[in-house]
């Protein structure tokens, strides 16, 4: 190929040190790189940190020749530009109306034919509609060429008012905002946790903090981010400024325990500098600290032994992420992160999915402006609320209450006031405050009642904060569902929210008990590896229905980790992963089964498992029979037999197998 017919592109792959994704920038001086670099790096993550070094990852150059330029032939006019006669006349439904349609053969269309709409035309390989208002143009090169030749009916502008169209439209609107943020939360992060388990979560705010959109990720998550988002508001006042991102994880605050960690990035009005909205993101670290790997020590009895506690904290100041201040606060606690580089990866994914959302704010307001998009918050939030306000009539009061295996009870009373169409979901009763870690946070039991009463709406709503409004809900302050720090929690988010939505099905009796925990099994050492997972089971029966075997259930919502990515990352071998056959529950309709997973560990590592229902069975419905309890043991290398309780740990060495027999869910009906 000759010199002068090619062309030469060079890149260079640039990235802060201490990270591994690089990104492509044009080679250039040195400074127009490093300023390339940063628009990009904003762009995806919405920050930089100018203070660390660039490291030049590769450089590529590419040649690119030989192509020449082709030209087509040019034909002959004919027919004066008039249209063939059709093959046929049928009737088309197009721009609202049936009408009469010709059908051409694209064959016989020559150069300078017109054919105007409506119309069909025909080919070997494709068919062309053109609607009213169009017409297709044959040129010389005997292309066809759609140009329009009516103008276009003039757009009005979409109403602050209320509209059953754009109330839907709205409603996808929003919802998709949160789900693209939570693509971009699983595109960018780094631990299996969250790329591969998809444990987070990611929502929309009004500027007060009300919840408007909640994508459907995990449930315990539904409704708690808003309490942690007006924490913020009221801590921070007027000291907020474009460009700033904070995080927290107290569950004193709206935080649901320690591993979750909720990211929280204000959208300002660029015109006036106010505030107009909030995004964030709450993702499981699956290692923050606390006494053992993996962050959810099964016999903690204060906060600090569960790992890094994180109350309304600044990670981006003005665009500049603050690496070192949080560093600082990862590796100072009593209990510190084992692994700060992790918790970093993951927290700049978080920062990286509030961006998209605040991106595709903006687009939404530069197309419908802001005052339609601060109006239909509204809306969705009042259609919400009547969502709820429509399915209470169909409810009967009820009160149940649910024992826990470590003998502490969740009582719920339901009345529903017909009259007002409103419910009171009252608490009082439930057992004090735990010396153990199954204390859950009030947000916790609130994400709980919302869970359970979105469960019965059948419109495809996005969750969000005015479902709450039609229920009263009561919660005694000296209980375990409203613990005061230093209470420890961690298992109050994982398997008390079991309990609690349990407690509320049975109460409103529309179901039967699912399998009440989430087997959470958590092992790793003190440097290189943590891993932390929950583990399905059975669902319980309903009225009309079969329990699901093996699923993740009620307030869980993740996946199980690939067992090729877990094999890679961790040296274990997941020896065996299989359903409990007859676990569920007997019934007219049959409670879901269990599972039994086996995992053999290939490195000395310690192992927690923090799980319910090993005592206390899920309960049947309408006379169905309760399910089996699961069942936790160590098969040690020597082939002997290692009994463990609901919640324990193990030192494993090579060769040493733990099982979690997971518990099914109950049935429902007298069985036959």
């Amino acid at each position: 190929v000759e010199a002068s017919r090619t062309e030469a592109v060079q890149k260079a792959h640039l990235r802060y040190e201490g990270t591994d994704s690089p990104l492509e920038v044009e080679f250039a001086g040195r400074a127009d790189m490093v300023a390339a670099f940063e628009s990009a790096h904003h762009m995806l993550y919405g920050f930089i940190a100018p203070e660390k070094i660039l490291v030049v990852e590769q450089l590529t150059v590419e040649i690119i020749g030989g192509a020449s330029e082709i030209e087509d032939a040019e034909l002959s006019a004919e027919n004066g530009g008039a249209a063939p006669e059709p093959l046929a006349e049928v009737k088309a439904f197009m721009e609202g109306a049936t009408r009469p349609t010709k059908v051409y053969d694209r064959e016989d269309l020559k150069p300078g034919a017109r054919v105007t709409g409506p119309a069909i035309v025909i080919d070997a390989n494709a068919t062309t509609v053109i609607e009213p208002g169009w017409a297709a143009d044959v040129t010389k090169l005997d292309h066809m060429v759609l140009i329009r030749v009516e103008p276009r009916p003039g757009q009005t502008d979409v109403s602050t008012e209320a509209d059953p169209v754009m109330l839907e439209v709205f409603n996808n609107l929003f919802m998709s905002i949160a789900e693209q943020m939570g693509v971009a939360l699983q595109n960018t992060s780094y631990s299996v946790n969250i790329k591969e388990r998809l444990d987070f979560s990611c929502a929309v705010f009004d500027a007060e903090g009300e919840l408007v959109a909640n994508a459907p990720h995990i449930p315990v998550h539904l409704g708690s981010m808003s309490e942690s988002v007006k924490t913020v508001i009221k801590e921070r006042a007027d000291t907020v400024k474009p460009g700033d991102v904070f995080m927290l994880n107290t569950p004193y605050n709206g935080g649901t325990h320690l591993p979750d960690v909720t990211v929280i990035t204000p959208v300002f009005d660029e015109a006036s500098g106010a505030i107009l909205f909030y995004v964030a993101s709450r993702g499981h670290h699956a290692e923050i600290g606390g006494k053992t790997p993996g962050s959810v020590p099964p016999d903690s009895q204060h906060i600090d032994e569960e790992g890094v506690l994180i109350d309304n904290f600044q990670l981006v100041s003005g665009g500049r992420l603050l690496e070192k201040e949080t560093e600082e606060l990862f590796t100072s606690a009593p209990y510190p992160t084992r692994n700060f580089h992790h918790n970093l990866a993951d927290l700049k994914a978080q920062i990286a999915a509030n961006e998209k959302g605040v991106q595709e704010l903006r687009k939404m307001m530069t197309h419908f402006g802001l005052d339609v998009v601060h109006a239909y918050m509204k809306h969705v939030q009042d259609n919400a609320e009547e969502c709820v306000r429509r399915v209470l009539h169909k409810l009967k009061n009820g009160s149940f209450t649910v024992e826990t295996d470590f003998g502490a009870r969740v009582c719920v009373d339901i009345k529903v006031d017909n009259e007002k169409r409103e419910a009171t979901i009252d608490f009082t009763g439930t057992s004090a405050q735990q010396s153990n870690n199954f204390n859950a946070p009030s947000a916790v039991c609130m994400a709980a009642v919302l869970y359970v009463f979105r469960l019965m709406i059948d419109d495809d709503i996005p969750l969000n904060g005015g479902c709450l409004k039609p229920l009263n809900v009561i919660i005694p302050e000296d209980c375990f569902l409203a613990p005061k720090h230093p209470a420890a929690v961690v298992a109050g988010n994982v398997e008390t929210s079991q309990t609690v939505t349990n407690a509320l099905i049975g109460a409103l009796g529309i179901m039967a008990a699912g399998q009440g925990t989430m087997n959470n099994f958590t092992f790793g050492d003190e440097g290189t590896y943590q891993n932390y997972e929950t583990i399905c089971g059975g669902a319980g029966a309903g009225p009309d229905y079969q329990g699901t075997d093996a699923i993740h259930t009620h307030m869980t919502n993740t996946l199980a980790t690939d067992p090729e990515i877990l094999e890679w990352r961790i040296p274990v071998i997941l020896e065996s992963f299989t359903i409990r056959h007859r676990s569920g529950g007997r019934g007219k309709y049959r409670g879901g089964d269990g599972v039994i997973r086996r995992v053999l560990f290939r490195k000395a590592m310690t192992a927690a498992i923090v799980s319910s229902s090993r005592r206390i069975a899920p309960f049947g419905m309408a006379g169905g029979e309760p399910a089996q309890v699961g069942h936790n043991y160590v098969e040690r290398a020597d082939g002997t037999i290692e009994e463990l309780t609901a919640t324990d740990s193990a030192e494993m060495m090579p060769g040493d197998v733990f099982v979690i027999e997971t518990p099914g869910g109950g049935g429902y009906g007298k069985p036959s």
